[in-house]
């Protein structure tokens, strides 16, 4: 009955306490006497040591969440810095039928992404155009208009890693990001990042700043479309058909 009564008396001193916080402000004398175990000793301390345990232990949580704070900080500003520069070199390029390949680089040379894919097609009923040759098959086509964002992870069965170099054989992972006009629900084309380092893009990662890599690029290619896509779907010459005459020999002598 004893240790009953004593938890109840604990429990009714531990309610007044939190009742009245201020009972130890009007005897701070009390403090000296109040033990409280040290979780790291194993010893007694006062229960000002202990308080002030507790806030050195929240300044160190401080302290490392400042300097992560820091370090995105820089980071981010390292990012804008980079997507300025990009940008300026994209809006000074000229030549709508090469602005592909000049994104290509920029982005090799600008983010440091050792392996780029790009390829584009049409909308619509035009993909239906008999004899058209797309660059992925019509599931795949259907994969990448369902994509809403950046998709990152290991290569393996993901659309357009053929188009890096060695055919993917060398990346990691990879970095997929459709490519389409403003809120339309088809997508024009797919740009493939990829990497031999497996943590470059990562499944968890974040992807907002890829998001908005994506909308710039897809700006960009926009009015330029037509004059890739004319490039790309070129008839190519027929290697038995006969070359044409030249001028000088086809003139009346």
């Amino acid at each position: 009955m004893s240790e009953g009564r004593n938890e109840d008396n604990e429990q009714q001193i531990a309610r007044w306490l939190r009742s009245n916080p201020e009972f130890l402000q009007r005897h701070p004398e009390l403090l000296s006497h109040l033990k409280m175990p040290d979780l790291h000793a194993g010893r007694a301390i006062s229960l000002h040591e202990r308080q002030l345990e507790v806030m050195r232990e929240k300044h160190r949580q401080l302290e490392h969440r400042l300097a992560d704070l820091m370090r995105i900080a820089q980071e981010n500003d390292l990012i804008g810095e980079k997507m300025q520069r990009f940008t300026r070199q994209l809006l000074l390029h000229e030549h709508r039928a090469s602005l592909d390949s000049r994104l290509m680089e920029l982005l090799q040379e600008v983010f440091q992404v050792p392996q780029v894919g790009l390829k584009v097609w049409p909308l619509g009923a035009a993909r239906l155009e008999p004899g058209l040759e797309l660059p992925l098959s019509v599931e795949q086509l259907d994969r990448v208009d369902q994509m809403q964002q950046p998709l990152c992870g290991s290569p393996a069965q993901k659309p357009g890693v053929q188009w890096l170099a060695d055919r993917g054989q060398n990346a990691r992972s990879v970095a997929l990001l459709a490519l389409r006009r403003g809120i339309e629900p088809q997508a024009f084309g797919l740009l493939v990042l990829g990497s031999a380092d497996p943590d470059r893009f990562h499944a968890q990662m974040g992807t907002a700043f890829l998001q908005k890599l994506a909308e710039l690029v897809s700006a960009a290619l926009t009015p330029a479309l037509s004059a890739i896509w004319g490039k790309e779907s070129a008839v190519k010459p027929d290697p038995e058909a006969s070359p044409p005459v030249p001028a000088k020999q086809a003139a009346n002598p």
